[in-house]
């Protein structure tokens, strides 16, 4: 199984560590020190937040190509109304507002920043309804 780690600069991993779980995802502690904090989506997706002065060892340039280090990070839903359910945490817990909501029928999804001002999106789409539409072609 291919795990992914999401690495993140944050101003302060306690106020990260707050977010993620009012969210409803759970910390572990086994790889937190004073500037990382390490939040799990599921088992198989961690993000580790990292405060500044750690975030800087991880880096071997300034910048990314064309002067950005920004990434949007997509998660899959169960349904609709699981992407409003965390949508709506976010903004109830420091993040703020990114787009629109997005309904093409077959496939909706919402985003939002994390107090951090990094990009969230979550999204649902039913496969075979999309695939009616043109959307995607499933394997």
């Amino acid at each position: 199984m291919r795990m992914a780690f999401i690495n993140l600069p944050v101003a302060d991993k306690e106020v990260s560590k707050a977010f993620f779980t009012a969210l409803g995802f759970s910390v572990n502690p086994q790889f937190e020190d004073e500037t990382t904090a390490c939040v799990v989506l599921e088992e198989n997706i961690i993000v580790l937040v990292h405060e500044p002065e750690k975030w800087k060892q991880f880096l071997h340039t300034d910048a990314a190509p064309k002067g950005s280090n920004e990434v949007m990070v997509a998660l899959s839903c169960a349904d609709r109304a699981e992407c409003d359910d965390l949508k709506a945490k976010a903004l109830a817990n420091g993040g703020a507002e990114y787009a629109p909501t997005m309904d093409f029928g077959w496939m909706y999804g919402t985003s939002f920043l994390d107090p951090d001002g990094h990009i969230w999106e979550t999204s649902w789409m039913d496969v075979a309804a999309a695939a009616e539409a043109g959307g995607v072609n499933p394997a």
